[in-house]
């Protein structure tokens, strides 16, 4: 299947040449043609087969119908579940001139209504089958060949809403341009993709940061795919036993699983480099998992060496990577708590309370500039102005030591974010929803440590008095309700929660109450 070529001529040279999300799929297509783009495993055992050529036509189709059912610069809400058509039907809406909110599939229903709502979106789609009857469905077919619509933003332009809790514990849509997204992975296009064979195992949520950038970017690479809608340690490891690919990437919590699935019995020598993000990988996992994978595989000879490990540092609000560490084969630097070095184009500073520099050896909070700041939150103004301040630089929240050579040393989160298997989990968003039991006074969530996910929510609750609920009640309420990274995993009824002098809760005098393992 191809894309037919009148299709093609019709993306004027310099639209194809913007890097947007719009015609991405078309210029990839255009590049790679019928090669293979993803694999993915499906429901019933087996895998289907997506050619760059059959994913473009794909992306024209449905961008058709989306032009017929939401207006231009709308925000477009995909809530199908997690794969590769969540990521094509991302592509679509913005060829159509949307806006994509793409929803993960663990969040629940009041959470996913809240994205509804707070993005304005008059259409949403939670299945690719409801593009294939209803309003436009009919001309979808025959727009392939007549001329589709294509939008045609400009790189700054917002491609897309991404949300994320924030600390005001309600989600917010970070609206993040087709420079962040795109222009931040078009480097990946000069890697040698007719020289060598590679593919790339991905089992992440695509509508998390982490997984659309990691889609985007062996999409342009020309590296072909195996995804796996749902994470499994024992298929991912089938994966790249059989078929002997060249890498894969996940968070920290996943190689947790995969070792203790078995990683160091099977061969994995196949892989020339793993992967990690969205949480800090501990140093000796890392050199685990280079010991499993080689450098290189000789004829005659076999596995020589092992593999290098790559981890980045970033977040929603910076559509993805800003800086990397790289631990080559054989050597042992490159791990541990530095944040590795900046990207092109990005700036770092590490500030005091007043937005000062501090001095060489000093923690303060990293603050970023570059071409992926998000520009504002969507219809939050205020959350916008605390988050970028007036020059520019991107509050992360994050505290660092400032180290040699421009490097900064990871030391801990200034908010209380929770980092649970690679998820950012919002103690005031959870206290929120825990909030709304009706006999849930108040609540306070933290994190506590777990031998898988690094870290998991635990909350300590007040209850309304003459309240019948015990802690099991109200795990078991808040288990249903919200999604599975994002629930306690213990609750504690306590009569008082401590405070402060300014009536703030103090949050580490509530971690003697639980179980430090997390079980």
């Amino acid at each position: 299947m191809t894309v037919p070529r009148s299709l093609l001529g019709r993306v004027d040279l310099a639209v194809r040449r913007s890097g947007t999300l719009a015609d991405l799929m078309l210029r990839l297509a255009d590049l790679h043609g019928d090669k293979v783009f993803a694999t993915e495993e499906t429901d019933g055992g087996g895998t289907r087969t997506l050619t760059y050529a059959a994913a473009a036509e794909q992306v024209t189709r449905w961008s058709s119908v989306l032009h017929r059912r939401s207006p231009a610069g709308r925000p477009v809400v995909v809530a199908t579940p997690n794969g590769i058509d969540q990521f094509l039907l991302c592509l679509a809406v913005s060829a159509a001139g949307g806006l994509p909110a793409p929803v993960n599939a663990q969040m629940s229903a009041a959470e996913i209504d809240h994205v509804i709502a707070d993005s304005g979106a008059t259409v949403v789609v939670r299945d690719v089958a409801d593009l294939a009857t209803g309003k436009g469905s009919r001309t979808a077919a025959t727009a392939l060949e007549a001329g589709t619509y294509l939008a045609t933003p400009e790189p700054d332009d917002v491609a897309a809403l991404f949300y994320t809790s924030g600390t005001t514990g309600r989600p917010k849509g970070a609206e993040l341009t087709h420079r962040a997204l795109v222009g931040q992975v078009s480097l990946a296009a000069a890697w040698p993709f007719t020289l060598r064979h590679d593919e790339i195992v991905l089992s992440l949520p695509v509508a998390h940061i982490m997984g659309f950038v990691a889609l985007m970017g062996p999409a342009i690479a020309g590296i072909p795919i195996y995804f796996l809608p749902r994470f499994s340690p024992t298929r991912v490891l089938d994966a790249i036993e059989t078929r002997r690919c060249s890498a894969f990437m996940g968070v920290p919590a996943m190689y947790r699983t995969l070792l203790e699935a078995g990683a160091a019995d099977r061969d994995l020598t196949s892989v020339r480099v793993w992967i990690s993000g969205a949480d800090v990988m501990p140093a000796e996992l890392a050199r685990r998992f280079k010991s499993f994978g080689a450098t290189a595989t000789l004829p005659h000879i076999g596995p020589v060496g092992e593999a290098a490990f790559l981890e980045g540092y970033g977040m929603v609000e910076v559509g993805g990577n800003v800086a990397t560490k790289v631990s080559p084969p054989m050597l042992p630097f490159g791990l541990g708590d530095s944040l590795g070095m900046s990207m092109p184009g990005w700036t770092f500073k590490v500030a005091d309370d007043r937005g000062r520099g501090v001095l060489p050896g000093q923690v303060g909070e990293l603050r970023l500039k570059g071409p992926g700041v998000l520009k504002g939150y969507w219809g939050d103004v205020e959350a916008t102005r605390a988050a970028i301040t007036a020059d520019g630089w991107l509050r992360t929240g994050d505290l660092v030591r400032s180290g040699p050579f421009g490097t900064v040393l990871f030391q801990g989160r200034a908010k209380a974010v929770i980092k649970s298997g690679g998820y950012s989990v919002y103690p005031l968003e959870v206290e929120a929803a825990l909030e709304d039991h009706p006999e849930v006074l108040e609540a306070a969530v933290v994190g506590v440590p777990d031998d898988k996910l690094g870290e998991v929510p635990v909350a300590a609750v007040r209850l309304r008095s003459g309240a019948r609920s015990t802690a099991a009640d109200v795990l078991i309420w808040a288990g249903v309700r919200m999604a599975e990274y994002k629930a306690p995993r213990q609750v504690v009824v306590v009569d008082e929660l401590p405070r402060t002098g300014t009536r703030k809760v103090q949050r580490e005098r509530l971690l003697p109450l639980f179980d430090r393992t997390g079980k």
